[in-house]
C-alpha cells in the first residue's frame, strides 16, 4: 500500500484530482462552497455547511417579549404612577424645549408648502367659488333693493297729505306703464284680495296720479289724470275758483270752466275740490303754467302741468277710504210736516 493510501487519501492519483477540483485531502470547498472530505477513499459533505444564509430571528422575538413586559408594568402602575411614568415624564420635560425649537424652525417651511399647495386649486373649485360669488352678489343687490323700497314706501306714507288714515293707505308697485299716449293707463300689483275697488284715488309724493278703473284679484288698472278721457274736480288754491281738470295727448292738463274775469296767474297751485265723491279734498293736481283770458269766450284757457313724473313711476298709494259718492248718499231724514187738521201740533 502506498503512503498516500495508508494516510487515507484514497487511491493513487486522488490527491492530484482533488487538488485540480479545488479540494485537498485535508478538506476544502467544492464548486458550490460546500466542504468535502475524503475519508477512507469516500467523499463526504458537511451537513451543517449547506450554503443557506440563516437569518437571526432571535433578537426580534426578544424585542416582542420586552415590549409585552414593559406594557404590562405600565398598566399596572396606573393610575398612581410608578418608575416608568416617572421616566416618561422626565424624558418629555427634557425634550419639550427641543420640540418647541423644532416647531419654530420648521414653521416657515410648513407655511410655505401650505401656501404652495393652495395655489393648485382645481378648476371645479374655482367654478364653485365663482358661482357662490355670483349668488352672493345677486343676494346683496336683492337685499339692497328691498331696503330702498322699504325706505321709499315709508317716505311715501309719511309725506303724502291725503287726509286719509294710514290704515286706509295701501302701498302698491307699478308693474305696467302706458303702452301709448292715446291711453294713459298703468297697472299696479294690488287687487281685490287687498281691498282695492274701482274709483279709488291713486297718489304719490308729487300729487294725484289717477283713479282705478279695473280691478282683478291681484292687479288693478289706473287711468292717469293725463289721459284725455280723465276728469278731476279741482279748484285754484289762491282764488278758490272751481273747475274741471282734463288730460290731453301732450300730457298737459287743461283747467276748464274758470270765469273770464277770475284772477288766475302762472304758478298758482291747483288742488282737488272734493266734489264728485271720488277724490278727497286738497290733493295736489298741478301748477298753472299759462292762463289766457283775452279772447271772446266765457271761460279762460288755463294750462296746468302735473308735478308727477309719470315716466318714472315706481310706487304709489291707493286710498281705500275715499269720500262717498253723491250717487250713494243716504236718504235725508226730513221733519214731519204738520197736518192740516192740527197746524199747531
Amino acid at each position: 500500500m502506498s503512503p498516500l493510501t495508508s494516510k487515507g487519501f484514497g487511491r493513487p492519483g486522488s490527491y492530484l484530482r482533488n487538488k485540480a477540483s479545488g479540494s485537498t485531502g485535508s478538506g476544502g470547498r467544492g464548486r458550490r462552497g460546500r466542504r468535502r472530505y475524503n475519508i477512507g477513499g469516500e467523499r463526504h459533505v458537511n451537513p451543517a455547511d449547506d450554503g443557506v444564509v440563516r437569518k437571526p430571528y432571535g433578537w426580534l422575538v426578544g424585542l416582542i417579549v420586552l415590549s409585552l413586559v414593559i406594557t404590562t408594568f405600565w398598566f399596572r402602575e396606573m393610575p398612581d404612577g410608578g418608575p416608568l411614568h416617572t421616566v416618561r415624564t422626565g424624558v418629555q420635560t427634557v425634550a419639550a424645549p427641543f420640540q418647541s425649537a423644532g416647531t419654530w424652525v420648521t414653521s416657515p417651511v410648513r407655511n410655505f408648502f401650505q401656501w404652495a399647495g393652495d395655489l393648485g386649486v382645481s378648476r371645479s373649485q374655482l367654478q364653485a367659488l365663482s358661482e357662490q360669488n355670483d349668488y352672493l352678489r345677486a343676494r346683496v343687490v336683492e337685499l339692497e333693493e328691498a331696503y330702498l323700497l322699504d325706505g321709499r314706501l315709508a317716505g311715501l306714507m309719511s309725506e303724502v297729505p291725503t287726509g286719509v288714515p294710514d290704515s286706509a293707505q295701501l302701498p302698491a308697485a307699478v308693474i305696467g306703464l302706458p303702452s301709448s299716449s292715446y291711453e294713459e293707463v298703468i297697472v299696479l300689483n294690488r287687487g281685490t284680495r287687498d281691498g282695492v275697488d274701482v274709483q279709488m284715488p291713486v297718489v304719490n309724493q308729487q300729487g294725484l296720479v289717477g283713479v282705478t278703473t279695473e280691478v282683478g284679484p291681484n292687479f288693478s288698472r289706473v287711468r292717469l289724470i293725463t289721459d284725455q278721457n280723465s276728469g278731476v274736480a279741482a279748484l285754484v288754491q289762491g282764488s278758490r275758483n272751481r273747475g274741471i281738470v282734463q288730460g290731453s295727448l301732450s300730457r298737459d292738463l287743461r283747467l276748464s270752466f274758470i270765469q273770464i274775469d277770475a284772477e288766475i296767474e302762472a304758478g298758482d297751485r291747483v288742488l282737488t275740490s272734493g266734489l264728485g265723491g271720488v277724490f278727497p279734498k286738497g290733493l295736489v293736481v298741478g301748477e298753472v303754467i299759462r292762463a289766457d283770458g283775452e279772447h271772446d269766450t266765457l271761460y279762460q284757457l288755463i294750462t296746468v302741468r302735473s308735478m308727477v313724473d309719470f315716466n318714472n313711476l315706481e310706487e304709489v298709494l291707493i286710498l281705500l277710504e275715499a269720500p262717498p259718492s253723491i250717487d250713494n248718499l243716504p236718504e235725508p231724514i226730513l221733519p214731519e210736516r204738520p197736518s192740516a187738521e192740527n197746524p199747531g201740533g
